[in-house]
């Protein structure tokens, strides 16, 4: 029996107009799902006290009580109030649930949507046990693994942004890994956006060159690795200027460490895109992302990109033609590959050139049809044969 969908209930711990990588991804999700006709339920916690239950259009907003995310004061994780999620889910009616995150409101919506016979899809799009690792919480990791393995086998699969994590995650014990990569808005994010009056603002002068980063300002994010790169590259060429795009909790101490530093805080659409193209060579010291959706929106933006060889960069740059690639973890290798860029400005500008061709070519509407089709055949299966044969796969998945 084939299925057409037309209501999709999306749970998830973070959302627009909170920024982060998360929430660009399911903004784009249910932009694109809506555009197809498709009607859209995202459950998620309450991020004010003002914001409550609504309806615009084909958009229906439930907000639960949630707690401020240890770390991240500005986001919440919602609690596992299943009778609550339950009964939305129940009077939406969907005919296929997409579990974003993988904490307590995500475990009471997988159990809410099983107990109505609904097959459900979960997304890996945060890698919470490297976080673990690079706060020296070692004993953690493996629990925290097993949980997330337990967490995604209860579902009917797991949708995961990169082949590289696809195989990661096979290798320790996840059940139907699935690749859904990501898009990026090249219409935003365009070489075209460059200002010469946010350069100035800067205090950059138009011969002088800028790292940029964009992104949370946290230590799992290696912005060490950023602050060294610049400081070796300001060493061997006066003209280097180093732009940070975002907010955290290094960003004081960075700002009172390295005052010379331009910190521009939070940016978002037409600022945010100007900013990006502002830049000449984009920094990506990160170790622990899934993606990296900044990757894919400075390469639209025509910036040269530096990242380890994994995720985003992995998928979509190769080295010296469309941005620069270090071997993974090897913080001299990543400085060595910004040097190169520095001293070869012709490699420089077709690297450019390179990257923003390579960007056009990501369309996120591919995606989003990817993703309501893996949603169909998901609950048609289950549709087909229930939820205990969908499910006879994963017996392993124990804790």
């Amino acid at each position: 029996m084939d299925l057409t969908l037309t209501r999709i209930t999306l749970v998830t711990e973070t959302f627009a107009p909170e920024i982060n990588g998360v929430a660009n991804t399911l903004g784009h999700l249910v932009r694109g799902m809506l555009d197809a006709g498709i009607e859209v339920q995202v459950i998620r916690p309450r991020q004010n006290k003002q914001d409550q239950n609504r309806q615009e259009g084909r958009l229906a907003t439930v907000t639960l009580p949630g707690l401020p995310l240890p770390g991240y004061n500005d986001l919440k994780f919602g609690l596992p109030i299943k009778s609550r999620i339950l009964d939305a889910i129940s009077q939406f009616q969907p005919q296929a649930v997409y579990v974003a995150t993988e904490g307590p409101m995500g475990w009471a919506a997988v159990k809410a949507a099983q107990q109505l016979g609904l097959g459900v899809l979960s997304g890996f799009h945060t890698n919470f046990h490297q976080y673990i690792e690079h706060y020296h919480l070692g004993l953690l990791e493996s629990l925290a693994y097993r949980y997330l393995r337990y967490f995604h086998n209860q579902t009917q699969g797991t949708l995961v942004p990169t082949r590289k994590q696809r195989d990661e995650l096979e290798q320790h014990g996840f059940d139907n890994v699935r690749v859904l990569s990501r898009g990026v808005d090249s219409e935003l994010f365009s070489p075209a956006k460059r200002s010469d009056a946010l350069r100035r603002q800067w205090g950059v002068k138009p011969q002088d060159l800028v790292l940029l980063y964009v992104g949370r300002i946290a230590g799992e994010k290696n912005m060490d690795l950023a602050l060294k790169t610049y400081q070796q590259l300001l060493n061997a060429d006066e003209r280097v200027r180093l732009v940070l795009v975002g907010d955290g909790p290094e960003l004081e101490t960075i700002r009172e460490q390295y005052p010379q530093v331009i910190c521009c805080g939070m940016q978002r659409g037409e600022d945010l895109a100007q900013h990006y193209a502002s830049g000449d060579i984009f920094l990506f010291p990160s170790k622990t992302d899934t993606f990296g959706n900044v990757v894919t929106e400075a390469m639209a933006s025509g910036l040269a990109v530096v990242s380890f060889d994994y995720a985003a960069a992995h998928e979509h740059i190769r080295n010296n033609h469309n941005g620069m690639l270090a071997d993974f973890a090897d913080d001299q290798n990543f400085i060595q590959q910004a040097a190169t860029l520095l001293d070869s400005p012709n490699l420089l500008n077709q690297i450019r050139n390179n990257a923003r061709h390579i960007a056009r070519e990501i369309s996120w509407n591919s995606i989003v049809e990817e993703f309501i089709a893996r949603l169909n055949s998901t609950q048609t299966e289950v549709n087909n044969h229930g939820l205990s044969k969908t499910n006879a796969t994963k017996s392993r998945a124990t804790v």
